[in-house]
This record gives C-alpha cells, sequence and structure tokens, in this order.
C-alpha cells in the first residue's frame, strides 16, 4: 500500500489511550491509516526525529473566524477554531460566508442569544456576514443588553434561537456578563431549548464580582442551577477571567457540581488580561473598581494602547466606538505570585479545556483586519492570546515548571475540548486522536522550541516551535512556513433539521 504521507520517528501521543511511543504515523486520503513501525511506503515523508507528533489542537472559543486569525493559530497548534460562546445569527448565511473565505483551519459556530436578543429587543437586524464581537458593541442602543424581555419578547427570542439550532449550530452562545436585564425565566426557557436539541451552552457567568451580591461566585451557583434545573450542559467560558480574585471558590464549586453528576464542563486560557469591547455594560458600573479590585488604568484601547483614568473617559469611549477591543489586566502574574498561583487553579482544572478566547484582528482605526497578507501587516492588533495561547500553555505549564505531562498537556489542548461537542457534532468525534481512523489534524511540534512570542505590545508575532501542521491531511505548516495557498478548512457543524 502507497500512502499519502508517512510521519517517521516521531514521539506519538495519543491523549485518549495514553500511547506515547517513539514511532511511524501513515496518512491516506485525510485520515491515519496506520501507527507503528514498517508501515510501507509513501508518497511523501517527514522526519519527526526529535518532535511530538499529537493531535491536532481543539479551540472552542476564538472569536477571530478570519484568515488572518486562522494561520496566526495554525502557529499555536490549532486545527480547528469555533466561535461558541457568543456565536451567530443567521447560522446557515454564516456558514455559507465562511465557505467562501478559503479558511485553512476547520470552523463552526453556536446560536447567538444575544443577536436573537438585539433583533427582538433593539431592532437590530443579525448578519452572519459581519463578525459577532463587532456586533456586540455596533449601537448604543441597549435595550438589549439592559431590558428585562417580556414573556412576548422571550419567546421571540427562542423562536429565533430554536431556528439557528435547526440550522446546525453547536449549542448556544450565552454571553450572559454582557446581558445585565436578562432575567432567569428567559434563560430556562433557552436552556431548555439546549437540553432539548442536546447540545451544550457556552456561557460567560453574569457577574465578575469580588463582593456581594452579585458576585463570580453568586454567578457561578446561578449557572449550575441552570444545569440542575433544565438539564442543559452548561460550559463555563475562561474561568480565569471572570472569577477574578475569586478563582478558589468557583473552582470548588464546580467541582462540587461535577461530583453530583451535573453537565458543567469549564475552560481557561494562561493569561492575567481579558479582551473584550470597550461598550461593554459591566464597565458602566458606579463601583466597578470595588468591586472588580481593578483601577480603570487596568483598561487598555487595543488599537492604540491607551490606558484609561477614568470611569468618565471609559464611558465616553464606549459611547464614541463601543465595539472597540480593550484589554483588561485584571491578574499581575509578571510580579505577583498569588496572582499566578489563581491564575494555575483555573489553568490546571481537572478535566479543563485550554481555549484562547481569541479575539478578532483590527486596524489602527479600530475597524477588523479581513486582509490575506502574511506575515500580518505590523499595523494590526489583537491579544497575544490570539497568537500564542496553547504555546504558552506548553512552554509556561509544561517545558519550564514541569506541573503538566505531554499526555495531559495534549488532553487540554485537544482531547477534553472535543469532549464537550462532539456528542452532538459527530466530526468532532473524528478528531482529537491519533488513531487509525481518526481524521489526520495533526501537530508536528519541537518540544525544546515551542513558544509563544506575542506580548501586549508585540501581539502579531507567531508562536515558534510548530514544524508541521496537518489539517485533514493537507499541509497548513510544512517545514516551519505557512503555505498561504492552503485552504483546507471544514464546517464543523451538528445535524440541521
Amino acid at each position: 500500500m502507497t500512502h499519502d504521507l508517512l510521519i517517521k520517528n516521531g514521539r506519538v501521543i495519543d491523549p485518549e489511550t495514553g500511547f506515547d511511543e517513539v514511532c511511524d504515523v501513515a496518512i491516506k486520503d485525510g485520515a491515519i491509516a496506520a501507527v507503528g513501525s514498517d508501515l510501507g511506503e509513501a508518497a511523501k515523508e517527514i522526519d519527526a526525529t526529535g518532535l511530538i507528533v499529537a493531535p491536532g489542537f481543539i479551540d472552542i472559543h476564538a472569536h477571530g473566524q478570519s484568515v488572518a486569525a486562522d494561520r496566526m493559530q495554525a502557529f499555536d497548534g490549532v486545527t480547528t477554531a469555533l466561535e461558541l460562546e457568543v456565536g451567530t445569527l443567521p447560522v446557515a448565511e454564516w456558514y455559507d460566508d465562511q465557505a467562501g473565505k478559503g479558511r485553512p483551519l476547520n470552523y463552526g459556530t453556536a446560536a447567538s442569544w444575544i443577536s436573537a436578543r438585539r433583533a427582538v429587543m433593539s431592532n437590530l437586524e443579525p448578519t452572519g456576514k459581519v463578525n459577532p464581537v463587532a456586533q456586540m458593541g455596533a449601537s448604543n442602543d441597549t435595550r438589549w443588553h439592559t431590558d428585562t424581555a417580556t414573556a412576548a419578547q422571550s419567546a421571540e427570542i427562542t423562536d429565533i434561537t430554536r431556528t439557528a439550532m435547526e440550522e446546525g449550530a453547536i449549542g448556544i452562545g450565552i454571553p450572559n456578563g454582557y446581558v445585565a436585564g436578562a432575567g432567569l425565566k428567559e434563560l430556562t426557557e433557552i436552556c431548555d431549548l439546549a437540553a432539548e436539541f442536546g447540545r451544550p451552552t457556552y456561557t460567560h457567568i453574569a457577574n465578575a464580582s469580588n463582593i456581594d451580591p452579585k458576585s463570580s461566585v453568586e454567578a457561578y451557583v446561578r449557572l449550575i442551577g441552570l444545569a440542575g434545573a433544565t438539564g442543559a450542559h452548561m460550559h463555563i467560558c475562561h474561568l480565569n477571567s471572570t472569577s477574578l480574585m475569586d478563582v478558589d471558590r468557583s473552582a470548588e464549586l464546580i467541582r462540587k457540581a461535577q461530583a453530583q453528576g451535573l453537565p458543567v464542563t469549564t475552560e481557561a486560557y494562561p493569561y492575567g488580561a481579558g479582551s473584550t469591547v470597550v461598550g461593554a455594560g459591566f464597565f458602566a458600573e458606579e463601583n466597578f473598581t470595588e468591586r472588580t479590585g481593578s483601577p480603570y488604568s487596568a483598561i487598555e484601547l487595543v488599537k492604540n494602547q491607551h490606558r484609561f483614568e477614568s470611569r468618565e473617559e471609559l464611558l465616553q469611549a464606549g459611547h464614541e466606538n463601543p465595539s472597540d477591543l480593550i484589554i483588561w489586566h485584571f491578574l499581575d502574574i509578571d510580579s505577583n505570585s498569588e496572582h499566578q498561583r489563581m491564575l494555575d487553579v483555573s489553568v490546571l482544572f481537572p478535566g479543563g479545556s485550554i481555549a484562547s478566547d481569541a479575539m478578532p484582528w483590527v486596524k489602527p482605526d479600530g475597524t477588523l483586519y479581513e486582509g490575506h497578507e502574511w506575515p500580518l501587516p505590523d499595523d494590526v492588533f489583537s491579544h497575544p492570546r490570539s497568537s500564542g495561547t496553547f504555546t504558552k500553555f506548553l512552554r509556561d505549564y509544561v517545558c519550564d515548571r514541569k506541573v503538566v505531562s505531554w499526555t495531559e498537556a495534549m488532553a487540554k489542548c485537544s482531547l477534553y475540548p472535543a469532549q464537550v461537542i462532539e456528542s452532538c457534532a459527530p466530526q468532532i468525534a473524528q478528531k482529537a486522536r491519533l488513531r487509525e481512523g481518526f481524521d489526520a489534524d495533526i501537530i508536528i511540534f519541537d518540544p525544546e522550541t515551542i513558544a509563544d512570542q506575542a506580548t501586549f505590545t508585540e501581539m502579531n508575532k507567531p508562536a515558534i516551535g510548530v514544524k508541521h501542521l496537518l489539517v485533514g491531511g493537507t499541509p497548513v505548516i510544512a517545514d516551519g512556513a505557512l503555505d498561504t495557498a492552503a485552504t483546507p478548512g471544514q464546517p464543523i457543524r451538528c445535524p440541521q433539521g
């Protein structure tokens, strides 16, 4: 038998079985044909001596959703990038639009609950042709996030979301933290819908605060209660950033919920800084600094690195350009060991996924960058997590600090994210494993050099150490170089109808 590709002499790791041996991997027709030795001939060979061969990483929280974003994430080891926390509407239109872009990585989306709210409560028509994060701050009409839905409005929001589920959405994005007016009656109806379809919700908890009432702990209890009351799988996004200083108690509550069999999962990224739009409603709270422990100077505009000095200045920026991206430096992990310890609690949560929360790339005027230049232009910006989340995790937690094994690290980057969604997205069940019959979404990297390079001043520096990246057996990165013509990305979608 002649294979398409033979990866020889690499350290092959399958995170599901714990297989970890130096051997060969044969690829045929986009799938793994065999793992072992003496596998026969191939049209092409890769010498992986000294390199790790593992399943490509699955990012279940990626807002970039563009060719530029895919290329940066490819160097971070990602083969599948999914927009699940915010989601999109209309879902069918979004998939059609992405299919015409020529995506290097696999892609997919959840249904956007907030877009349904925007349509019903603010008469803002959703579009699948504009990045959903940009739409979150595209208007100063605040009714969709400040007002509580009437029974009739809630029913209409649920109907719109149902249509998105019928169009193949991978669950429902519920960024509750951006919707101060959302009531539990509405949320139970949305969670009932998710449970009916057997698909997860992806939740930004309602509050990010260190003090009661409306603390992060209260928000976690509320979310866990929704899982118990409706049976919906509640996936908690970015445990690190929304827990703030209460991560120990928050993590304890999640562990207790899981021990009781409740369908609750979580994720984190290895940074002490988050990112969102400047128009996000929680910045407008008069006691924001007291509740979060962050001064306004901890909030930085991405487009010009300006640090705010007052609530008034921040509110003015939110009024003028509500969709401008900001970075919120909520932990000082470089100089505060207690802050690093708190970050570790979220990143090392047992069974928790690594997920980037990668933001779109923006130009100096704050508009989204949709170009195809490579390398990326020097004047486009994002959060460094858009460039180096997974490689930073590997460098910090495996290589340097040695607190995670390579097998567990591969599970946190591929297997655990896949397990969140594979029960409803059959294509994902074919990924995140390195065994015969599974998709050839594969990362081949140097464990000695793997590392992130992006910083908060140089955000668009690609990660290093990924020597080869295959998506469906097609090289996106070969010998450390990006193939700008490679567009093998395929849609990840739940069954329609």
